[in-house]
């Protein structure tokens, strides 16, 4: 197993993934090539930079990519209020604490990382 497998932000960024994707699976059909659209790409985001700063090879490159991680999970969550705001889908609370855990834990790498 790679060693951002083991990272607990990985983890929970692979399951907002997941529950993103289900979310969006009720949205309108029209919405395919926009929000649906965008709001999969930045889940995804989160867990495909997670690992590809984990691979980098140095804490600096690292924490980077940790930051793009964290700029798309707020992306996410910024999404999901526009969503919510057009009458698509109301917040999910357990969703958005998913993004909150996930925010934290990728906080604490990053403040651990940087303390190396």
């Amino acid at each position: 197993m790679r060693t951002h497998e083991n990272l607990r932000a990985w983890q929970y960024s692979m399951d907002l993934v997941e529950v993103i994707y289900k979310e969006t699976g009720t949205y309108p059909s029209e919405e395919r090539f926009g929000l649906i659209n965008q709001l999969r790409r930045a889940a995804v985001s989160v867990p495909s930079n997670i690992a590809e700063g984990g691979a980098r090879g140095s804490d600096a490159e690292f924490i980077r990519f940790l930051y793009i991680a964290r700029g798309s999970l707020s992306e996410v969550q910024t999404q999901l209020q526009i969503a919510s705001s057009l009458g698509f889908a109301p917040l999910n609370q357990t969703t958005l604490e998913l993004i909150e855990n996930t925010f934290a834990q990728l906080g604490g790498l990053i403040n651990s990382l940087k303390a190396r």
